[in-house]
């Protein structure tokens, strides 16, 4: 079994190579955590009208079932669900997200990074491209074929850049705050101008149409140092994953 890499931040990184994933029936919450649960969620919409109570695939365990093979078990919630970790003595009922990221390289060595805007759930929060896995529709299966296609949409969405799923290698996988589990796909690499002309061409689109791009603006990261320049909060995996991805420059074969 790989051992996980742990950093100061609490984040957690995974060496799988390979994934399994399991659906699982949801814990019931209490109806006093579920009274609590909908009054927090209430004020936080009213705080930010953007939130949006869509379904969305949590992760119920996490385990491994041979070296570099791992099991993830997941259920079906909405995102009123994750309100729960503001109530003190429901954090325990709380389950960990589940989430899928994009690390885009350039041909020059840097990492792509965007600012979320202020129309998003996270305004002025810096990532990488992704977001929140949602469960499968009909007869579909959610598989890591799944999450591929997701991370190669959601690219798309915040970049413009188009990638095929099949082009996309799982990374690594990361156990952050609250647990959270983000299975990262790194893609291609391509030059730096046209991550930027890409990117640029997706503002327009979305400016002509009347709405509000997913990211703000983007930049290009080398190694953990450059993050200090950008300004405003950052999601807790950036740094480790920044810093990993730094080295793995430096030690391709390590």
């Amino acid at each position: 079994m790989t051992e996980p890499q742990t950093h100061p931040v609490g984040v957690e990184l995974l060496d799988a190579r390979r994934l399994r994933l399991v659906p699982t029936v949801a814990p019931r919450v209490s109806p006093e955590h579920e009274l609590a649960m909908n009054r927090v969620w209430d004020e936080a919409v009213k705080a930010n009208p953007s939130l949006f109570d869509g379904p969305v695939a949590a992760c119920t365990r996490l385990d491994w079932e041979a070296p570099g093979c791992m099991v993830l078990s997941w259920t079906g919630v909405t995102y009123r669900h994750y309100a729960l970790r503001r109530v003190p003595e429901a954090r325990a009922a709380a389950l960990p997200s589940l989430f899928v990221t994009v690390v885009q390289p350039t041909d020059e060595g840097a990492l792509l990074v965007g600012q979320m805007s202020a129309s998003t759930a996270a305004p002025g929060r810096w990532q990488l491209p992704g977001g929140s896995v949602e469960p499968p529709e009909g007869r579909e299966v959610l598989d890591e074929a799944a999450l591929r296609r997701h991370a190669a949409r959601e690219l798309a969405e915040e970049t413009g850049v188009n990638t095929a799923p099949d082009d996309l290698t799982l990374w690594v996988v990361t156990r952050g705050g609250n647990g959270s589990i983000g299975v990262f796909y790194r893609a291609p690499s391509r030059p730096a101008s046209v991550l930027r002309e890409r990117f640029s061409a997706l503002v327009s689109a979305e400016q002509t149409r009347g709405r509000d791009p997913e990211f703000r603006e983007v930049a290009l990261v080398r190694s953990p140092a450059d993050l200090s320049d950008l300004a405003g909060p950052q999601v807790d995996y950036l740094g480790p994953v920044v810093r990993r991805f730094a080295e793995a420059l430096i030690h391709p074969g390590a």
